[in-house]
């Protein structure tokens, strides 16, 4: 038998895709590859981007272009001449995956279905703009995907679909991403077989057990050392590949502070009066090429770094450039 015997007959829905991150785009893909009838990429404007700010076209929009699908891109979704566009494509379902604005109840009630939307968390935990990242900042073992139907309240719909999956124990928020969008893809064109033959029906959410993943700004990116040496590693693989984990070293009085972004470390839970004495973020005494960071009461060796406007590099080069001390701080730009 061939392979395109074995590929399941495709959907009678006529789609509409809305997404803008490259965690859409396997989904797209896969609609594209099962032969969906997706009749529009609504993604958001082309943004400037590098020294030369130019506008660059996002992944899932080249896909689209690649491919033959026409690509709209309204500043605002919700404006009525936005609406009216979508109305005259007559869909019967709305699919989104890290499009990037809310949706209004008069745009989600022009498909005949609704909408569905992938989301990168095991919901009701962390509803909102980062799920993956606030996951692994806060030392979660497990986390998944969930397919929902849409309301005009964020990530708060009726759950179709739900899968789970472990968290490494090196995973970074981009790598686990990448890996998410993967997983979900499949999962998304389940919920539609699913709505199509009107065999699956949602499951409220448990509004009681609602967390929040809000936006990251570039201040989560200051380094806690006080969290501890696992809670410190948690929050450096949280804010890659934005806002990047950052600290400020601050070494003999009248120098100014550097700043540094941590890209690596390794904890150590160290248990010794020296450390439990030693304010959180202060150098320790340790061997030649090895750069050792008290953390509550435990510690945290330094693996790579990249120092303000320099490129990566191994915490043995960066001090070999940079004379550092036991006693040296690491904390806020004005901490002393």
């Amino acid at each position: 038998m061939s392979p395109l015997a074995l590929r399941p007959r495709p959907s009678a829905l006529r789609l509409l895709m809305m997404g803008t991150g490259d965690f859409a785009v396997p989904t797209f893909r896969r609609l594209l590859d099962r032969g969906y009838d997706v009749r529009l990429l609504v993604t958001q404007p082309d943004r400037p981007q590098g020294r030369h700010q130019q506008l660059v076209p996002v992944a899932i929009k080249q896909l689209a272009v690649e491919c033959g699908i026409a690509v709209f891109q309204p500043n605002s979704v919700n404006t009525p001449e936005s609406i009216e566009r979508l109305v005259e494509l007559q869909s019967d379902l709305l699919v989104v995956a890290a499009y990037g604005q809310i949706l209004s109840d008069e745009l989600l009630s022009v498909p005949r279905l609704g909408g569905v939307n992938l989301h990168a968390s095991l919901l009701p935990k962390y509803r909102g703009a980062a799920p993956i990242n606030w996951a692994i900042y806060h030392g979660d073992a497990v986390t998944g995907i969930t397919v929902i139907q849409m309301t005009p309240r964020v990530d708060a719909g009726a759950i179709l679909l739900q899968a789970e999956t472990p968290i490494g124990p090196g995973e970074t928020a981009g790598e686990l991403e990448v890996r998410l969008a993967e997983f979900g893809a499949p999962l998304v064109c389940e919920a539609l077989d699913g709505l199509a033959a009107g065999t699956l029906v949602g499951s409220k959410q448990d509004r009681s057990l609602a967390t929040r993943a809000p936006k990251l700004k570039k201040e989560h990116g200051l380094i806690g050392w006080s969290r501890g040496a696992v809670g410190v590693s948690n929050q450096i693989r949280a804010m890659q590949p934005w806002p990047l984990a950052h600290t400020f070293l601050h070494r003999a009085a009248g120098e100014s502070p550097i700043r540094i972004i941590i890209e690596r470390v390794r904890p150590h839970l160290i248990d010794s009066p020296s450390v439990r004495a030693a304010p959180p973020g202060t150098i320790l005494p340790s061997d030649a090429g090895m750069l050792l960071i008290s953390a509550g009461d435990t510690a945290v060796e330094i693996i790579q770094v990249r120092p303000a406007g320099k490129r990566s590099m191994p915490v043995q080069e960066f001090l070999r450039g940079h004379s550092v001390q036991p006693g040296d701080r690491f904390g806020g730009e004005t901490e002393r």
